[in-house]
């Protein structure tokens, strides 16, 4: 990726974080999804993403875009609370737990690492 392609995605990234806390849901979706377009790896704009969709209760979205974050990286505790929370907020029980016994044994392994 070019050095313009990241400027251009951190551009947008941190329009959308200004509009979120300004309350204005949609320019942020577009914001993030901009960012997201100019660098697909863009782990942070996807987590905003995801969170704007679930406050917008759009949850098969904000899954999708969590879903996207494990694939890119497997081990980030964030995306599987997240999807933890939001299939609870569907009513998916089973894949609410499974996620969050995911997001733990992460976390917990994380620690382990830190402590060494």
């Amino acid at each position: 990726m070019s050095d313009q392609q990241r400027q251009t995605a951190e551009y947008h990234y941190y329009a959308a974080l200004d509009f979120y806390a300004e309350g204005h849901q949609l320019a942020a979706i577009r914001e993030y999804e901009a960012a997201i377009a100019a660098d697909p790896s863009f782990v942070d704009a996807m987590h905003g993403l995801a969170r704007v969709y679930q406050d917008t209760e759009q949850f098969d979205k904000a899954i999708a875009v969590a879903n996207r974050i494990t694939e890119l990286d497997p081990d980030d505790v964030l995306a599987h609370t997240s999807l933890s929370i939001l299939y609870q907020r569907k009513g998916m029980v089973p894949e609410a737990e499974a996620e969050a016994n995911k997001a733990r044994i992460l976390g917990w392994k994380q620690q382990l690492k830190q402590g060494k």
